[in-house]
């Protein structure tokens, strides 16, 4: 996702709220036998409003924390939304993903807290 409105390892904010129910309760056949849902951010800054993607809000050890990630995930689920304008950092996330290879690729048609069930999750596109 984008960046963490006020989710932390111990609380899910609304977006984490709604990846769950669909990875967990929606019976959706791409997720069929999935047991763990990691959440990682392109930008690891908490903040709900005004948030402008600067460099410093990546996170020190952000980029470490979704190679891990990726390292343990087989489903790969690119939920930042349409309308997230960070480009550079997208391309930066997307070149992490790519050295990984062999991972099923989805997209959500929209950010999590904007969710609309039908048609939610698609094959990634380029």
């Amino acid at each position: 996702m984008q960046n963490p409105s006020y989710a932390c390892v111990e609380f899910a904010d609304k977006s984490v709220q709604v990846l769950e129910r669909v990875l967990f309760e929606k019976g959706l056949e791409e997720f069929r036998g999935v047991g763990r849902l990691i959440v990682v951010n392109q930008f690891a800054f908490i903040q709900t409003n005004g948030f402008i993607g600067a460099r410093e809000q990546v996170g020190i050890r952000n980029d470490a924390a979704i190679v891990q990630a990726l390292e343990q995930s087989e489903i790969v689920l690119i939920a930042w939304g349409k309308d997230n304008g960070f480009v550079e950092r997208q391309n930066e996330v997307l070149e992490m993903i790519r050295c990984h290879k062999g991972k099923r690729l989805l997209q959500t048609s929209r950010h999590p807290s904007r969710v609309i069930y039908d048609g939610f999750i698609q094959k990634y596109r380029t």
